[in-house]
């Protein structure tokens, strides 16, 4: 079991940033592949970012290529993710999530946090 809880969520204005971050505990962190996910009111969960447990591979949505950043301290068991130059459209709850494997997929993370807001007003 790993369990997630992310913290740094908040509302902001457009062009703003902010750093959200990720704390795990439980089994051995370093190990897992991690992953943000969003979801706005009405839409499916999306792909954000996702991070490999050694940390030589990175994915990005489109969306936030070059506006995010995820990143991990495998001796903090915390997975980070900064976003700069936001979007009234990044507004939604992000989620954090882990597993074994590396995945753009929702459906391939077995352990998920509660979620934290983001809310960027135009």
């Amino acid at each position: 079991q790993v369990q997630l809880v992310e913290s740094g969520g908040g509302l902001v204005q457009a062009g703003d940033s902010l750093r959200l971050s990720c704390a795990a505990s439980g089994r051995t962190f370093s190990v897992y592949a991690m992953g943000w996910f969003r979801q706005a009111p009405g839409k499916e969960r999306e792909f954000v970012a996702a991070i490999s447990w050694s940390v030589t591979s990175t994915y990005y949505a489109d969306s936030v290529k070059g506006r995010f950043t995820i990143s991990r301290d495998n001796a903090k068991n915390t997975v980070y993710l900064q976003m700069n130059t936001l979007k009234p459209e990044d507004t939604a709850v992000y989620y954090c999530a882990a597993d074994r494997f590396l995945s753009t997929r929702p459906r391939d993370y077995n352990y998920w946090g509660q979620g934290t807001q983001v809310t960027v007003s135009s």
